[in-house]
């Protein structure tokens, strides 16, 4: 046997890219019912499908999946894309509702839950742009 360790990707752990199409479909469909996700929902087009179609290719590609996202839309520059968007504490918090919400129904594995969790709350809390945000005053890295 070797000494070399197997090394699995987080998307593999969370279930490939059928647990994702699950995992955005629940995120969405959450956002479309939860009273907390009004005012993020009312951010998107009434059709959702583009939205979900490419939040499937980014998640892919950002667990370590095939690129999908990049070779059709270049650098993420998520932060950049979202900025004719308020998005504070509030914001943040209900995105967060909806995808914690959604992996906790498509992502049998706890462990990987948690650390996509812990990933994406990080990532939720870059991409707030309202005034006081740490990250704009250069006190906090993502």
């Amino acid at each position: 046997m070797s000494d070399v360790a197997v090394q699995i990707s987080m998307f593999e752990r969370l279930g490939g890219a059928v647990t994702i199409d699950r995992l955005v479909e629940a995120f969405y469909r959450r956002m479309d019912t939860l009273e907390q996700a009004r005012d993020i929902r009312a951010m998107h087009a009434s059709d959702l499908s583009a939205t979900k179609n490419v939040l499937k290719r980014y998640l892919c590609e950002w667990t370590g999946g095939p690129k999908l996202y990049s070779v059709e839309k270049g650098h993420p520059r998520l932060r950049q894309r979202h900025m004719g968007f308020k998005i504070g504490n509030a914001e943040r918090d209900a995105w967060l509702v909806c995808m914690r919400g959604a992996l906790e129904e498509t992502v049998d594995d706890e462990a990987a839950r948690r650390e996509i969790d812990e990933a994406l709350t990080k990532l939720a809390d870059w991409m707030r742009n309202q005034a006081d945000n740490p990250h704009d005053s250069g006190q906090a890295r993502p």
